[in-house]
């Protein structure tokens, strides 16, 4: 029975170890990754790893406004599914089969200032430094690959402190459920969602930003893998048809291998 016992404790304290590591470790990943695209801190109450599935679920993830600012908060997601793909994140590479982002509320704030908290997110600031100085280099991001994106957006606030407390603040229900696939790079995910949030709103007119750069940055990115997945579906079916043309050949020259070879058999062949 001791024998029994000592045996089993350690597979289970590595088992708690596991299950519960993991999920630390996710979090602290994800964390980091998160504030590597846009530059801001956030936090989430929780991240749930599978392991028996290659699934991620995180809860009450928040991201918050640079120093400056009254209002702390930015983006409110209350759920994010993830389901990843085991081979390539062992390979080192983040590759996401399926993504849903569930964007309950996202504020766009002009402090005592003038200044907005979005101008702040990585990919507006080195948009604007693209504009100023051609070349400069950019952060470097992590790889990403998104197969299919879910991207729900309910509410898009903006709140005005450029003229004093309180402030003006105005409401947008967006409603946004649409669905992208073949995202390739942080900074289009990044994008897509400032695009998405405030396309049908008058935010960027009432606060001079330049939505219609982020527009044609993500039209260009999606028309880019459109191509390239055009371009492959292509080369597949060359290939394909190169592989038929080869079977047809090489069964004709079988045929008349063996019609010549029945014809020196049979007495109509001499």
């Amino acid at each position: 029975m001791k024998k029994t016992v000592i045996i089993i404790l350690p597979i289970v304290i590595i088992m708690f170890v596991l299950y519960f590591g993991k999920n630390i470790v996710a979090k602290k990943s994800l964390s980091g990754g998160v504030r590597i695209m846009t530059g801001l801190e956030l936090s989430m109450k929780s991240v749930n790893v599978g392991i028996l599935n290659t699934l991620i679920g995180i809860n009450g993830l928040q991201l918050f406004n640079p120093p400056g600012f009254v209002d702390k908060l930015m983006v409110d997601m209350p759920e994010i599914y993830v389901d990843y793909n085991l081979g390539a994140f062992i390979q080192g590479r983040v590759y996401f089969e399926e993504v849903r982002l569930d964007l309950k509320e996202f504020s766009v704030i002009k402090n005592e200032k003038g200044e907005l908290n979005i101008d702040s997110l990585r990919v507006v600031e080195e948009k604007k430094e693209e504009k100023a100085e051609d070349g400069k280099k950019k952060t470097r991001m992590p790889e990403l690959q998104i197969d299919v994106l879910e991207l729900k957006i309910g509410k898009v606030v903006y709140k005005d402190y450029s003229k004093g407390t309180p402030p003006k603040v105005r409401e947008f229900n967006v409603n946004i459920d649409e669905r992208f696939e073949n995202i390739t790079n942080p900074r289009t995910l990044i994008s897509l969602i400032i695009v998405k949030a405030l396309k049908n709103t008058v935010i960027a007119r009432l606060t001079n930003f330049n939505l219609g750069a982020l527009q044609e940055d993500v039209a260009e990115k999606l028309k880019e893998t459109t191509r390239k997945v055009v371009e492959t579906a292509d080369k597949a079916l060359e290939t394909g048809k190169d592989l038929e043309k080869k079977v047809k050949d090489t069964a004709r020259e079988t045929i008349e291998k063996a019609t010549d070879a029945i014809k020196k058999i049979l007495p109509f062949g001499k």
